[in-house]
């Protein structure tokens, strides 16, 4: 595994003890780590899945609105804050995982800049949303 830098290594670190599912992308959009309320959304734990690219993460985790359309990448919070470099937010997300269950979440991201202005990666938050 490549080293990270140090503010990565903070926010895995500050992830890990958030009661809020969390993502933590690299500037490429590789999952470099998601906490443990993450596992539970997802199915899969962090140990187990280790870094997860893009491509494997659309295999592992299907993204749709509430009416079952594929949301485009504009749509999706954690492309806009690694792209644009502003935080996002989304309500009324469908995660459909590996094992089929599905979800209503909203979901938030920011980009990760590093002190140099370097783009480090993005950090996204989920929550299941109560059914209305």
């Amino acid at each position: 595994m490549p080293q990270q830098p140090i503010e990565t290594i903070l926010t895995r670190q500050l992830a890990s003890y958030l009661s809020v599912p969390t993502l933590v992308v690299d500037p490429d959009g590789t999952i470099v780590f998601f906490n443990e309320p993450a596992e539970r959304i997802l199915g899969v734990r962090f140990d187990e899945a280790g870094r997860v690219s893009p491509s494997r993460a659309a295999e592992l985790i299907e993204i749709t609105d509430a009416q079952g359309r594929a949301v485009v990448d504009g749509e999706r919070p954690l492309l806009v804050a690694l792209r644009e470099r502003r935080p996002a937010f989304a309500r009324n997300f469908v995660l459909r995982h590996a094992d089929g269950v599905r979800l209503e979440v909203e979901t938030t991201a920011y980009p990760l800049v590093g002190q140099a202005g370097e783009m480090l990666g993005a950090v996204a938050m989920f929550w299941e949303t109560a059914p209305r």
